[in-house]
């Protein structure tokens, strides 16, 4: 069997020339990039016979990387789900399709100039299945330890004409599939109620002796014309944490310092203590252990943003520092590609939403907030966007600071596929409530 080698950000027009070739043919191996594979005819026989044995329309393995020094690492990959809709989705460089299906969907795709291969690869995982093979089928000679896509390529600026094209290829499934979001999202008074306070920050920590005190006096420091709290849950922190936490809340009566009874939370868990606690304001605001607002004026711009655009969820902008607040690439972090029209059909494409996110605390309460300490915020706004109204503010509200003892650095990649496989869990479980709501909005019709 022929390869086709061909870019991953490829054109409609490239990928049915390079089809035609294997019209004949009951499988078609694509190979993208430039990397150098080494291939076996045992490694093709097996995935045919998945693909046979299965009725798969595409199927993808596990690979070893041979770095520039000759060293062997290994690549595992993880299961392809209904809700993998994100572009960025690892199969490797190697990927075995069923022609006849692959060219269906090249047909029925518009002249992308960037997209045809997402576009194919969501149209043929509604045809038949996507399988993952947790077998190691072939080496890719490369330099870079984690081949695929970087953290932040999503959101760069140089890369927003593929962006937009990628959220027009998914849009466009969306509706295909009958999970589209058309209707207007639900506006909400969010001056009904009696609250102790207007906003209440809220910061889950463990073991931040180094960076919570910053962070808390961040949120201190906002100037509003109204009352507002901070709700830090210390989850059973052991390096100083819970000592310093309970000098500034003697200092501050503003400071509530909550320790869970339970020693079990995750951030989510953290987050639900906060908001059903009786001291929680109308408005919950984010704040990590180690970031900061960007101004003074943070809690105020959101609180704004609330009652002008009567959401149930606003999101902000956050820019990238290190340690000390030097701005690192890229930069601001703006998520642009919110749209008021189509954001919450995009949301199932991207991988984050932004930062710092705040909420309508009855909803919240409403809703609850899973219990993990990874993708609980991006839950929330995949929930809370099917029906209800989220505001955005594209300016940067946010430092998030990047440094050797966040949870998120250097992540390894058995940690980065546990990461994006609860994401698209998370999706899928989206994907299917969407498909829900719209046959049960056609039937009341």
């Amino acid at each position: 069997m022929e390869p086709i080698r061909i870019n991953a950000l490829c054109s409609t027009t490239d990928l049915r020339n390079k089809l035609e070739s294997h019209r004949n043919e009951e499988f078609t191996l694509i190979i993208t990039g430039n990397e150098k594979i080494d291939l076996s005819a045992e490694a093709i026989r097996r995935m045919k016979q998945v693909a046979r044995n299965t009725g798969a329309s595409m199927v993808y393995s596990d690979f070893y990387t041979i770095d520039r020094c000759g060293a062997i690492g290994r690549h595992p990959n993880i299961a392809y789900q209904e809700g993998s809709l994100r572009d960025d989705f690892c199969f490797g460089p190697v990927t075995l399709w069923r022609t006849a299906e692959l060219l269906d969907a090249a047909w029925l795709l518009p002249r992308y100039n960037y997209s045809a291969l997402y576009g194919v690869r969501l149209v043929c995982s509604h045809f038949s299945p996507i399988l993952h093979i947790p077998e190691y089928l072939y080496s890719v000679h490369t330099g870079v330890a984690n081949p695929g896509e970087k953290q932040f390529d999503y959101v760069n600026p140089r890369n927003r004409a593929v962006q937009i094209e990628m959220e027009i290829a998914c849009t466009s499934f969306l509706h295909y599939i009958n999970a589209h979001l058309s209707r207007t999202p639900e506006e909400v008074d969010v001056s009904y109620g009696e609250f102790p306070v207007e906003v209440s920050v809220i910061i889950p920590v463990r073991d931040r002796v180094r960076t919570i005190a910053d962070a808390v006096k961040s949120a201190l420091s906002q100037q509003t014309p109204f009352p507002f709290n901070v709700i830090v849950v210390d989850n059973h922190s052991t390096d100083g944490t819970t000592g310093l936490l309970n000098e500034i809340a003697a200092a501050d009566p503003r400071v509530i310092h909550i320790i869970p009874e339970t020693r079990t939370l995750g951030i989510g868990g953290c987050w639900n203590l906060a908001v059903n606690h009786p001291a929680c304001g109308r408005f919950a605001v984010q704040l990590d252990s180690d970031d900061l607002y960007s101004s003074p004026s943070t809690l105020l711009s959101i609180a704004k943003r609330f009652y002008s655009e009567h959401c149930a969820m606003v999101i902000g902008a956050y820019t990238l520092t290190d340690f000390d607040g030097k701005t690192i690439p890229p930069g601001l972090i703006d998520h642009i590609e919110w749209s008021q029209s189509n954001g919450r059909n995009n949301a199932l494409r991207i991988n984050g939403l932004g930062a710092p996110r705040a909420f309508y605390t009855p909803i919240l309460r409403e809703i609850g907030i899973p219990d993990v300490s990874y993708g609980e915020d991006y839950a929330l706004g995949l929930r809370i966007s099917r029906q209800w109204k989220i505001g955005r503010i594209f300016e940067s509200l946010y430092r998030c600071r990047r440094w050797e003892g966040n949870s998120d650095a250097n992540l390894s990649l058995e940690k980065a596929n546990t990461n994006n496989y609860y994401k698209d869990w998370l999706r899928t479980m989206e994907l299917r409530a969407r498909i829900n709501l719209n046959r049960s909005l056609l039937k009341n019709d």
